[in-house]
């Protein structure tokens, strides 16, 4: 029977002692909360070895089993190929990638809707951090390469039977079915003027991505959410390794670029950042013409899928102000309009 010792107080944490038995762990687990983003993530340690874990216990209704586990295939076999390190899945006593319980995280108890986990070997690492000018240029430079072996890969790859993940599209970004919600609904701090800026930017990019089309070139498999925060570098032995590719998924290739500005599409050195990733990502994999005169409008995509995403995810501390978020996106915005992007 595993004693679970809960560091930090969650109102996940009966459904974490409850997932963590499915394990073959230690007789004792030190359980700590990481972080609470689209999943709440956990560092599982038995103090009796050192060693540890890291569990994601997935948002609820979010992703389907299926999705999950085509996930779990796709890393797996991009580390067995070489492509880039990737985290272990640790499986369960039953060899399931994926554990569910279908307890509610609420005090009640009541079984509604199951709730998915899974467990990975600890990455030992760091992310570059934003501050840091130089470690940021060298990070967007190995996040460039990075993509385009992934995309290399992706275009090639015979995935398996029912391999499935979802589309990030106009619809299912800003459009009537965001999986994040409706981007307007971020913007109730700021004025009517600016909401309108920001409403003929959604209008523009709409045009561009739709003249711009989805032709195999250019649209494919990619990992959705690939920015310094999802790579471990270790010092040590100059390892980088991968991580958090549960919004992976299909899109424009040049979707990962924007991403990889997530949160810092504002700051100064953007076009060096952007520069940087696509000098790494050519020495693998060509970008026409077309597809660079489509980044500010990625970028500007992403920017307004994170307005949705803030107010969906209020518990999340991505940001220090989502007030400041919102209205530097409508300055962003007005750029975008006038081609100063």
């Amino acid at each position: 029977m595993i004693r679970t010792v809960l560091v930090d107080r969650n109102p996940t944490d009966a459904l974490v002692e409850e997932v963590l038995t499915a394990y073959d762990l230690g007789a004792v687990l030190t359980v700590s909360l990481l972080c609470v983003s689209e999943n709440v993530t956990y560092q599982v340690e038995d103090p009796a070895t050192g060693r540890r874990w890291a569990l994601r216990l997935h948002r609820p209704g979010y992703h389907r089993f299926e999705e999950i586990t085509s996930e779990l295939l796709w890393t797996r076999t991009l580390r067995r190929n070489g492509v880039v390190d990737t985290p272990r899945v640790v499986p369960t006593r039953q060899g399931d990638l994926v554990a569910m319980t279908a307890r509610d995280s609420a005090s009640s108890g009541v079984h509604t809707q199951p709730r998915y986990a899974v467990l990975f070997d600890w990455v030992a690492g760091s992310s570059p951090e934003p501050s840091d000018a130089v470690g940021l240029m060298r990070g967007f430079a190995a996040l460039g390469e990075i993509a385009a072996r992934l995309h290399q890969h992706a275009c090639g790859w015979q995935r398996p039977s029912g391999f499935t993940r979802f589309e990030w599209t106009w619809r299912t970004t800003l459009g009537a079915d965001g999986r994040w919600g409706r981007w307007q609904a971020g913007t109730s701090e700021v004025d009517p003027a600016s909401v309108a800026v920001l409403t003929r930017a959604a209008d523009e990019i709409r045009r561009r991505i739709e003249r711009f089309g989805r032709g195999a070139d250019r649209f494919g498999l990619v990992h959705a959410d690939m920015r310094l925060a999802n790579l471990l570098v270790n010092g040590q032995a100059d390892e980088l390794t991968v991580i958090d590719f549960d919004d992976c998924g299909f899109t424009w290739y040049l979707y990962d670029l924007a991403a990889s500005l997530s949160f810092i599409e504002h700051l100064p050195a953007v076009g060096d950042l952007v520069d940087a990733w696509l000098t790494s990502y050519r020495r693998h994999r060509p970008v026409s013409a077309d597809e660079e005169a489509m980044v500010a409008t990625f970028i500007m995509l992403r920017r307004l899928l994170l307005v949705a995403w803030l107010d969906s995810h209020p518990e999340a501390d991505a940001v220090d102000s989502v007030t400041r978020y919102v209205a530097t996106s409508c300055d962003l915005a007005d750029d975008y309009l006038s081609g100063r992007c």
